[in-house]
């Protein structure tokens, strides 16, 4: 059962999000990449107040360097579409279960991001999880 609403004008959305910003990192990587963008949409707290759906969250200002690209608007591939759905169907894994920030750094994960603690790294991306002050709501969600 679906944690979110969507349309398969989301799943391909999501897709496509999952894809250009994390292909190179598996499909694990790309999992996770959908892992936090299904938390902000659903902890409505910090940065992420207001987020109602896919679109709202992949479309939210600043928030993915890959919706300035090229790549990200080519059509998804059903192996991306199955992953979005994985997400949207609830499936987390670590280090993004709770995590609303990750991004790839030129060396090592800096302990913060945004002020919220480093969690955890899978091959080029760190992720942060945030704490229970900042957004209690996240650690709710599943």
């Amino acid at each position: 059962m679906a944690v979110v609403r969507t349309t398969d004008a989301d799943i391909d959305l999501l897709a496509r999000l999952l894809r250009a910003e994390a292909e190179g990192e598996g499909e694990l990587g790309m999992l996770l990449v959908g892992n936090v963008g299904i938390n902000r949409i659903r902890a409505d707290c910090s940065d992420f107040r207001g987020l109602r759906t896919v679109s709202d969250m992949v479309y939210q200002a600043h928030a993915f360097e890959a919706t300035t690209k090229g790549y990200f608007y080519q059509r998804p591939r059903e192996s991306e579409r199955r992953l979005a759905r994985r997400v949207v169907n609830g499936e987390s894994f670590w280090p993004a279960k709770y995590s609303l920030w990750y991004f790839r750094p030129p060396g090592d994960c800096p302990p913060t991001w945004y002020n919220q603690p480093h969690v955890g790294r899978f091959k080029l991306h760190c992720f942060y999880e945030p704490t229970a002050e900042e957004c209690e709501n996240v650690y709710n969600t599943f």
